[in-house]
């Protein structure tokens, strides 16, 4: 998209539009813009995708046309960046991060994880770049470095190893200049003092102490605190360099008027403290995100491939599209693709969580990652580099983890105020013990002061929600639930009704041919032989199952002359001269076919759970052919546990009602939409959220997809079709239907998990504070308290991974 001045008072944009089908949807979207007020002209390229807008900055923003384009349906464009940002301490910084980056010109939208040190923008390239992007971050006072794809885990490893190793340093430096000070206040407080007593209660040996603690180890908050206060803001470093400032340099202005009161060891021992959370906290994160790193550790490292006749052991970067691969038993699928040779057992449970490996045999798919666990066989790439399942995988996971729950809203709130808020009530803390509770003791009022100070901890609010989510997110793709972003594993817990699509989601997907009835002088044999020709280009399933049948009995496989497929009701072929239809009552009632002598036998197919299809020749009823689709073996098991918690469970289906409410019987279901056709599925799932249900959508077809993004979650098996899975929010790699129970109640455990964070961490703040402030904490108490706040929370949401994702 871009946008250029063309005069003083109009500009000039140029979209990217996605989602046109037609030359009607074009004109659409110029109708639209033009009748915005401040748009001069629109015009819309449907070749190449492009609307042209000419308008009036000060009447309409860009923002505006954007909006227009999105609300008629379609999509503008936008150009996606990922950033690891380094050098946050707490969420303010991150809250910093993000304001600065929206502040840009070209940027729709930024967000900033703290727990992931994660930034995802939304932009215009040809406003900005991410050069420039990364500049404005180091401008602000920290790092970002390009994410690029999966192999970047490594790269964040060695950062957060970096990290840590410098923390680490910085701990045992501080700890052993920190301990003589604690020594000799322990000593003085006992009143043993002695000669080693005497020694380190020198002012001048306790300076040379504190002093490298201060400002060596505890640089990293002046540091951290310069950079917030020159942009506007505030974090925690703020704190932690106020506290132990006030501390560190009315003990060096004592020292200078001889006065015996010194608190070098409170600001040497906060620093120490505070320094040893940081450390634990960032060992914790990491193991947030193990979920990343165990999958990357499942890729093959290298493939056995045939060129030029011979077999050649390869990196598996540099695997090509259409070359041979030979997997030999116990070794890894290196990349996707179809076996042309061998047959063998594959462990998927890497994909589905399942652990019984699945057969293979000529023709069928395997995924990489995947272990060949008997025979040996050869197949053909499809799918190598970031095409394949696990970079797919991969890319949905990490999206998921650095992006933000709508409860983080609050905690973004409430931490933007925060450390403005503490630093008052630290400074009325001093004022009032200072003039009022104990007049002119400046030592008592500087303590308060700093507990105040130190004893508070945004950290602990801003870790809250992300920690869970990461958590849960990845706890989610070891057992094959790819959650796409936090909202949607918060909105699944909230669902109070679900829609099931019937055809590969209760049921296989495969149905098989049970009855060929004729009604005429045509014999079963030429009805399956004409049904066969008519249904060769249908891609139905049931017109699918027929061709196979027929295929399974030696049927000649010949095109019609002509073809028609109408969705929901059947097809339409000419044989020769002779116009076939094979579908519904439905079907036959549009072109006037009576169907009354069949309708006792056709009810009676329905009562089994079977699906009727009638067939016509030129108008004449000749003949039924049933159908019936096998019911996944966990369905009904599946149902019950969603009406156990409580869900509304509903079962949708273009078949006719008797044999929808026959398959919904089997598996204890009671409310039923049948006779649906593809293009009304959307209008029923925005039937059941106008009645106030919060719907969830499960299905695995083109059709589907619709439903699934018009439902407030949207959950597509993953043995379906890419469009399902690419408009559902929740993906079941395998086709169990208890994914979807398992993945409702991961998203409960994982937001029981957050609002225990945000009640601790509010409470820790709410009752912490009052405390400090009143006198009845010393600054190290409060600085022990905060340094292991922080990783209080993110023990907590580590929790997390000890779930039973199947109980």
């Amino acid at each position: 998209m871009t946008t250029d001045q063309v005069s003083n008072n109009l500009s000039s944009a140029n979209l990217k539009i996605g989602g046109m089908s037609c030359v009607a949807c074009a004109n659409r979207i110029e109708k639209g813009l033009g009748k915005l007020v401040g748009v001069d002209k629109a015009v819309v390229n449907f070749a190449a995708e492009k609307a042209t807008i000419t308008y009036d900055g000060k009447q309409v923003s860009l923002q505006d046309l954007v909006t227009k384009v999105e609300t008629l349906g379609f999509e503008v464009v936008k150009d996606k960046a990922e950033f690891k940002i380094t050098g946050m301490s707490c969420v303010a910084c991150a809250n910093r991060v993000e304001k600065g980056l929206s502040k840009l010109s070209g940027i729709y939208s930024a967000t900033v994880n703290f727990a992931a040190e994660k930034a995802t923008v939304e932009y215009n390239s040809s406003e900005v770049t991410a050069e420039q992007m990364k500049i404005k971050v180091e401008k602000l006072g920290f790092s970002a470095h390009d994410i690029k794809d999966a192999e970047d885990v490594d790269r964040e490893k060695e950062v957060r190893e970096n990290e840590v190793g410098k923390q680490r340093f910085r701990l045992l430096l501080s700890a052993a200049l920190s301990i003589p000070l604690l020594g000799a206040m322990v000593m003085h407080s006992l009143g043993i003092m002695g000669t080693i007593g005497h020694s380190l209660n020198n002012p001048y040996l306790q300076f040379i102490l504190a002093t490298p603690v201060q400002f060596v180890a505890g640089r990293q908050f002046y540091r951290g605190a310069y950079t917030a206060l020159r942009n506007g803001s505030s974090n925690m470093d703020v704190l932690v360099a106020l506290g132990t400032s006030a501390a560190y340099f009315y003990s060096v202005v004592n020292i200078i008027l001889g006065i015996p009161d010194l608190y070098f060891e409170t600001s040497a021992i906060l620093i120490t403290l505070i320094i040893l959370g940081k450390l634990l906290e960032a060992r914790a994160k990491g193991q947030t995100s193990e979920a990343i790193k165990s999958l990357m550790g499942l890729q093959a490292k290298t493939a056995r491939v045939i060129r030029d006749g011979k077999e050649v052991d390869i990196e598996i970067e540099k695997v090509r599209v259409g070359e041979i691969i030979i997997v030999r038993p116990g070794e890894k699928v290196p990349v996707d693709g179809v076996i042309i040779e061998g047959t063998s057992a594959v462990d998927e449970s890497m994909l589905t969580g399942e652990s019984i490996p699945v057969d293979k045999k000529i023709d069928d798919e395997v995924v990489g990652a995947t272990i060949n666990k008997f025979g040996a066989f050869t197949f053909k790439a499809t799918k190598v580099g970031k095409d394949t399942a696990l970079s797919q995988i991969l890319r949905i996971v990490e999206e998921a983890q650095g992006s933000k729950a709508p409860i983080q809203r609050f905690a973004d709130i409430v931490s933007g105020y925060f450390v403005p808020t503490i630093i008052l009530l630290a400074v009325l803390t001093f004022l009032v013990w200072y003039f009022i509770i104990d007049l002119g003791n400046l030592s008592r009022a500087l303590i308060n002061f700093t507990a105040v100070l130190v004893i508070a901890c945004p950290c602990a609010l801003g870790l809250a929600t992300p920690t869970s989510i990461m958590v849960g997110t990845g706890k989610g793709a070891e057992h094959g639930i790819l959650i796409k972003g936090a909202e949607h594993l918060e909105n699944a817990h909230r669902l109070t009704a679900i829609v099931l699509d019937k055809t590969g989601t209760i049921t296989k997907g495969k149905p098989d041919v049970t009855d060929i009835i004729s009604v005429s002088n045509l014999t079963e044999s030429e009805l399956l032989s004409l049904a066969v020709r008519a249904e060769k280009k249908s891609e139905h399933p049931l017109a699918e199952a027929i061709v196979k049948f027929g295929q399974n009995q030696g049927v000649t496989m010949t095109d019609p002359d002509e073809f028609t497929a109408i969705p929901g009701y059947g097809v339409e072929a000419m044989l020769d001269g002779t116009k076939v239809l094979v579908g519904t009552r439905k079907l036959m009632g549009d072109n006037h076919i009576a169907i009354d002598r069949v309708i006792s036998q056709v009810e009676g197919l329905e009562k089994q759970g079977k699906t009727v299809m009638l067939m016509a020749i030129d108008r004449q009823m000749v003949g039924l052919l049933a159908v019936a689709d096998t019911i996944k073996e966990h369905s009904a098991e599946a149902v019950l546990e969603l009406q156990q918690l409580g869900l509304e469970v509903w079962m949708m289906t273009g078949d006719n009602e008797r044999a929808a409410q026959a398959i919904a019987k089997q598996i204890g279901i009671t409310q039923v939409m049948a006779e649906v056709l593809p293009k009304d599925k959307a209008e029923k799932v925005k039937s059941l959220k106008s009645e106030g249900k919060v719907v969830g959508m499960v299905g695995d077809g083109i059709n589907d997809a619709p439903a699934l993004t018009i439902a407030d979650v949207g959950f597509a098996i993953g043995t379906g079709t890419d469009v399902a899975i690419e408009a559902a929010d929740i993906t079941l790699m395998g086709g169990d239907l208890r994914g979807i129970v398992a993945a409702i109640k991961l998203s409960k455990a994982t937001m029981n998990n957050i609002k225990q964070n945000l009640f601790w961490a509010l409470i820790y703040n709410c009752l912490g504070v009052p405390i400090a402030a009143a006198g009845f904490l010393s600054p190290v108490i409060a600085g022990t308290a905060m340094a292991f706040s922080s990783v209080s929370v993110v023990m907590n949401a580590l929790r997390l991974k000890g779930f039973k994702i199947n109980q």
